[in-house]
């Protein structure tokens, strides 16, 4: 089925960048619910290396994506006291890959 084709390759795409469990080795399970941020850990600049090859090996447009969505630059500060607020970011999953893959275009802004 072309469907399951493009998600196991979208699943091969990622999984070097997913690592493994420190202490036991294993494998980190990928599914489509599966954050590149929060689940991955994937910081920003490998996530651009990334999303460079999925627009490339997928042929996906890459309209309106903006990494800084995703990925927004934190302020800082020299005040070590000052803590600022969690910047909250939308959610960046395996399934947005895979739909965008789909249609050919990213669809989420």
């Amino acid at each position: 089925m072309v469907e399951e084709s493009i998600e196991q390759r979208i699943y091969e795409l990622v999984r070097p960048y997913a690592g493994t469990y420190l202490f036991n080795l294993k494998k980190v399970e990928l599914t489509p619910d599966t954050d590149l941020d929060s689940d991955l850990n994937i910081d920003e600049l490998e996530v651009e290396d990334l999303m460079d090859n999925y627009f490339e090996k997928f042929n996906v447009a890459r309209d309106n994506f903006k990494l800084q969505t995703y990925y927004p630059s934190e302020s800082f500060s020299w005040n070590p006291f000052k803590k600022s607020p969690p910047i909250p970011v939308p959610n960046f999953t395996l399934l947005m890959l895979i739909e965008s893959a789909k249609a050919g275009r990213w669809l989420y802004d």
